[in-house]
């Protein structure tokens, strides 16, 4: 058999015959993790290699062929598992930054076609090119540190500008530096990245381009030898039709073919050489620019997502249909999980259960439940990550299940639930989706065929039907990891078709993964140029309204900046959508490698203010419920009875307990006030004070945003225990359960009547249980089940899994076995009244969602400030003006001042204000007509300015204009 290995590089454009099925040889970067959603407060990746090399690996490694395993090499050199790294940074054509002093030696740079370097004590053997390099007194340039900020103390080695930079980039690389007396004093491989973006930045057609009567395919491979498009009839199986050797230009590989290609799938064969492997490696792989996929990603669909018979009838009208969005402060978001949507709705037929086509029937449960929510105000229902995600089988028919009917048997503090639920995890319908393999197709599980065009049809048809009912959707993209890189992982692709690139690497050259796993690089110009065309994909072909962007701190602002101006230039003219209606945001969590801008400027909370970008405010969710996601569970909050009701927990003496309950209470009211740096308000010492100057328990500064539309308010989402588990994990046990279901409402609106973005999970309204699992990512549909005919709320259906749980148990247990935290369905119809009367409230008046920062600087107050506070009580007023006289402009044609009590006491609570006094205030009128006779047992005094409200009640006043 011909080794391809062994050929002239000019040979490689040719086919050459199938080399037998590669050995498996160990990765030199780290293995995939179990699918798993990831944030933890202190990254802890997994230690990079060599550290966790099998001792058999202890040597110098060579090849001769990609088709044999590694071999070891007979050298004893001190330096023989250098090649293993890659510490040296080839970042201009005529710059390679290395952190080693060569003193009186020098420096050379190594190259081998077929990756045959090794090092001995003599230097670097096996290379094809050798190149001396010398050392640049000089510092890094100015460009070369904003980008590589981690490197700037580097030393800079001259490239002679006569080497062919871009052929080298195919072959393995290494640099060595010798001493005076020749002898090897170091070595390692290189990072490229820099070199790549100077080279080959293309902004030219990527993926598959129809045109007429053919089409052409485009690669960007710089470092591939030579690249084949294999065309295959089927989705699965059989001989390729043909096999398509690709034309490389600069660094982007192509061909062109007929329109009968349409509607077949395609793979391409990459050959290239691998850092993880140290080889030239076969490498099979999904188009990066994948539009349609067969299922479980195994080809890539030739799709013209243009094609009439692709658009559900009155596709090309949609954007003309769309529900109003008049200003982004108009918006309030719904977070849901597609499958969680209808997997346990029986109103749903059977084929449609989990899936898109769900959304499509106007008249199920769940569909009723969203329209009487758009009705009272949601504007947004955004789905968790709906592109090809690993995790869950694309084939329904390998699905496995439990039968819940047993489940339903048993104790609701047992722990067999989760052991039957945990042992086919990996096997079921279910995930978050948190495992991205292709960011820019929907993924084939939710649809009712994971081959040809069927997945791209329903989704269109979801996202129609939504609309149609005034929700607009956001989508959950994942830009920040991948779920599989190295050459073997069928899931990875990016990893295959420019290894070392796409993926951000530590100062060793292994992979960060402070995510999750395999960190990506928008540092680097084509993945932010992919990140970009992805959204505008979605946006163009499939018509969301939003993006919103997991862990968003790993994402470089300037790649975000870049995103949302060219999602804003889309017109309806020319793309069919109103790119300015469409509204990003993120979680700005600032960790692992970026902190700090390690590595460039991220789109961090603090970075992203003032580009209009949203980000999730943490502060006043673990303000209203005590410590954090990551604290002791006992820890109580604004809302959960600190001082007021305490469960048990130790959290200092009293004046200790005061004063966390007064700095929670500042938390949280500059939250309400959109989290914004500038806005100033009393603090509880009586001083007066920027949002910026309030500071957390960590001294960094609660506020952060430059106008409200940056600030995401919320107190529970996917991520940790729902709002219900968190309030029945919190407040003492001995209260009851309408108490705990009065919290939950009183928590939703605070958000809901804050400035800036309101955000909610789905089935905070419905007091949603998972029966107190913190991270129900592949907890299977029996804990993260949604119920639209509110008969449940899904508590105590066992204990939850053991992996992310089980410390807790001793806390868990005695709650879920208590019967008396359950609620009724009286209780979940309440809640769902409390919920939607709350949107309602927030929509009467455009005093609730103003749009600028000055705006609310100049109407928002807050009333029970000082050291005088009242323990519990937050009052918050806003003014409007009146039409013809000077100061304020007139807003609200209906009522002309709102104040807003916050009684988080067990108990009435009364608050006095000689500022409010002689107003004609009234309570709301929508909570005058609802069925909650308890907040309308709330009174106002004007004769003295008091206000009178129940135990955890919200009580909104408001002062009718004169007709």
């Amino acid at each position: 058999m011909v080794d391809v290995l062994s050929l002239p590089f000019s040979l490689l454009q040719s086919p050459p015959p199938p080399p037998p099925m590669p050995f498996k040889r160990p990765r030199l970067s780290p293995l995939t993790p179990p699918l798993r959603r990831r944030f933890q407060p202190i990254p802890n990746p997994l230690l990079p290699l060599p550290f966790s090399l099998p001792s058999f690996l202890k040597q110098p490694l060579h090849c001769s062929s990609s088709s044999m395993p590694l071999q070891l090499s007979s050298s004893s050199s001190q330096f023989q598992d250098n090649l293993l790294y890659s510490r040296a940074y080839w970042i201009t054509k005529t710059i390679i930054a290395w952190n080693v002093d060569v003193e009186d030696g020098s420096c050379y740079l190594y190259a081998s076609k077929i990756a045959a370097l090794s090092v001995t004590d003599d230097g670097i053997q096996g290379q094809d090119v050798e190149i001396k390099l010398e050392e640049d007194s000089s510092e890094l340039p100015p460009h070369v540190i904003e980008k590589f900020p981690h490197i700037r103390d580097y030393r800079a080695f001259k490239v002679p500008s006569t080497v062919d930079a871009k052929n080298l980039l195919k072959y393995q690389l290494a640099v060595a530096a010798l001493n005076s007396h020749g002898k090897c004093s170091n070595a390692t491989g290189l990072q490229l990245p820099g070199i790549l973006d100077e080279l080959f930045s293309y902004n030219g057609p990527l993926g598959a381009i129809y045109s007429g009567e053919a089409m052409s395919l485009y690669l960007w491979a710089p470092t591939a030898q030579a690249a084949y498009a294999h065309i295959y009839k089927d989705p699965v199986g059989g001989s390729p039709l043909e096999i398509i050797p690709l034309e490389e230009t600069n660094g982007v590989w192509s061909t062109k073919g007929p329109k009968s290609w349409e509607g077949c799938y395609y793979m391409y064969e990459v050959y290239v050489y691998h850092p993880s492997t140290l080889h030239i490696e076969k490498c099979c792989a999904n188009d990066p620019y994948a539009r349609g996929l067969s299922s479980d990603g195994r080809r890539t669909l030739f799709v013209n997502l243009d094609t009439d018979g692709l658009k559900p009838e009155g596709w090309d009208e949609l954007a003309n249909k769309k529900p109003d969005i008049p200003s982004f402060s108009d918006i309030s978001l719904y977070e849901l999980h597609t499958r969680d949507f209808s997997a346990n709705d029986n109103t749903v037929c059977p084929d449609f259960r989990g899936g898109y086509m769900a959304f499509t029937l106007q008249d199920s449960a769940g569909m009723l439940h969203l329209k009487k929510l758009s009705n009272a105000g949601i504007s947004h229902v955004h789905l968790l990550p709906t592109f090809q995600f690993a995790g869950v089988d694309d084939e329904k028919e390998k699905w496995k299940y439990v039968d819940s009917k047993i489940l339903e048997k048993l104790p609701p503090d047992s722990d067999e639930q989760q052991v039957q639920i945990t042992a086919i995890q990996n096997d079921d319908a279910y995930n978050w989706g948190y495992n991205p393999v292709l960011w820019g197709v929907p993924k084939g599980s939710y649809a009712s065929d994971p081959n040809g065009p069927c997945r791209m049809i329903e989704f269109r048809k979801m996202i129609q039907a939504l609309n149609h009912i005034g929700l607009r959707v956001v989508l959950d993209v994942v830009y920040n990891h991948l779920h599989a890189s190295g050459p073997f992982d069928k899931d990875s692709v990016l990893d295959k078709i420019v290894p070392g690139y796409y993926l951000r690497r530590n100062t060793d050259g292994f992979i960060e993964n402070s995510t999750c796993v395999n960190n990506t690089a928008s540092e680097h110009y084509m993945v932010e140029r992919l990140i970009i065309d992805d959204l505008l994909n979605w946006a163009i072909n499939y018509k969301v309204d939003g993006f919103r962007f997991d862990l968003m701190g790993h994402i470089m602002k300037s790649t975000m900046v870049k995103a949302k101006d060219a999602l804003c230039n889309l017109t309806k003219e020319r793309d069919g959508v109103d790119g300015s209606k469409i509204y990003i945001y993120g979680e700005g969590w600032d960790f692992g490698e970026v902190a700090n801008n390690g590595r460039g400027i991220n789109a961090s909370q603090f970075n992203i203010c003032g580009t209009g970008i949203g980000s999730f405010n943490d502060r006043i969710r673990d303000a209203m419920l005590g410590g954090s996601p990551f604290g002791h569970p006992l820890q109580q909050g604004f809302i959960t009875g600190l001082m007021l009701e305490p469960n048990g927990h130790d959290h200092g003496t009293k004046d200790v307990e005061k004063a966390m309950l007064a700095s929670a209470k500042d938390h949280i009211q500059v939250g309400m006030a959109a989290n914004l740096k500038d806005f100033v308000l009393t603090d509880f010492e009586g001083k007066e004070m920027k949002g910026s100057e309030v500071l957390s328990y960590g001294g960094t500064p609660v506020g952060y945003a430059l106008c409200p539309t940056e600030t995401v308010n919320y107190v529970s989402a996917h991520d940790n225990e729902t709002l219900f588990d968190i309030v029945s994990l919190k407040t003492p046990v001995e209260i009851s359960v309408e108490e705990r279901c009065r919290i939950n409402h009183f928590a939703t609106s605070i958000i809901a009547l804050s400035q800036g973005i309101p955000f909610f999970h789905a089935g905070d309204e419905m007091l949603r249980s998972k029966s107190l699992d913190r991270d129900s990512y592949n907890s299977g549909d029996w804990f993260n089940r949604l119920d639209f005919t509110y008969s449940t709320n899904n508590w105590g259906i066992g204990l939850p899994p053991k992996e992310k749980n089980e410390r807790h148990w001793p806390l868990i247990q005695p709650r879920l076995a208590d019967p008396s935290f359950k609620p009724q369905r009286s209780h979940i119809l309440a809640g769902v009244e409390n919920f939607t009367n709350v949107l309602r409230i927030r929509y009467s008046s455009p005093l609730f969602r103003l749009r600028t920062a000055n705006a609310i600087q100049e109407r928002v107050r807050f009333h029970n400030t000082g050291p005088s506070w009242v323990p519990g009580i937050i009052a918050m007023s806003i003014e409007d003006g009146n039409e013809g006289v000077p100061g304020l402009s007139q807003l609200d044609p209906i009522f002309s001042y709102i104040v807003v009590i916050f009684n988080a006491c067990p108990t009435e609570a009364s608050f006095i204000s000689p500022t409010l006094r002689g107003r004609t205030l009234q309570l709301h009128p929508i909570q005058v007509m609802s069925t909650d006779e308890i907040v309308k047992n709330s009174s106002y005094e004007a004769s003295s300015g008091c206000f009178t409200v129940p135990a955890r009640t919200t009580s909104v006043f408001v002062e009718p204009r004169k007709i």
